[in-house]
């Protein structure tokens, strides 16, 4: 079994060898597959923080399994209630199953179109020409060379773990983890 990849952003994944090779294989395009949705999960919770906290910036991700980790710039702790209606907003979007649409496209003809909304605080080296843009219609937009879910309902839920505000940075750490529907 081979499994490749369609963009030309990414290598070809090749499935081979004996049975233990082969279930240590399929082991890892399952965890692929989860960071698949985590990392999905990260766009959804981000169109939400701006939402609720209008906060733009992204100063850093993580993902690992089902779990999630999404830093924006921020200048205060948020209260009990943000958090909660950011988890709900996260997933109203997620139960809408929207299209997660992407373009891969010129860098000037990204920018012109959408602006700085693309970037992150962590920058795209000037060099990088092409970009692949991802799009959650009216609530997300980034430049994200990451493999990502065709619908948002395809994450299942979004599950806010722990919020931790680092005053010296002015950031804000969201974690999460990715499960079943609610």
């Amino acid at each position: 079994m081979h499994i490749h990849y369609s963009s030309r952003l990414y290598n070809e994944v090749q499935v081979t060898g004996s049975k233990p090779d082969l279930y240590m294989d399929l082991c890892r395009l399952c965890i692929m597959a989860m960071n698949v949705k985590t990392h999905t999960a990260l766009h959804v919770l981000k169109g939400a923080v701006q939402k609720v906290l209008k906060a733009t910036w992204t100063a850093g991700v993580w993902v690992e399994g089902t779990n999630g980790r999404l830093t924006v710039q921020f200048d205060r702790n948020p209260t009990p209630e943000e958090v909660h209606l950011i988890e709900k907003e996260a997933n109203q979007k997620i139960q809408e199953n929207q299209d997660i649409t992407e373009y891969i496209m010129d860098r000037s003809e990204a920018e012109t179109r959408w602006g700085d909304a693309i970037y992150d605080v962590f920058p795209i080296p000037e060099h990088v020409r092409e970009l692949k843009i991802v799009t959650i219609k009216d609530w997300n937009v980034n430049a994200c060379k990451e493999e990502h879910t065709k619908t948002t309902g395809e994450i299942g839920s979004i599950k806010i773990r722990k919020v931790r505000f680092r005053g010296t940075k002015q950031v804000l750490e969201i974690s999460f983890s990715v499960g079943d529907p609610q």
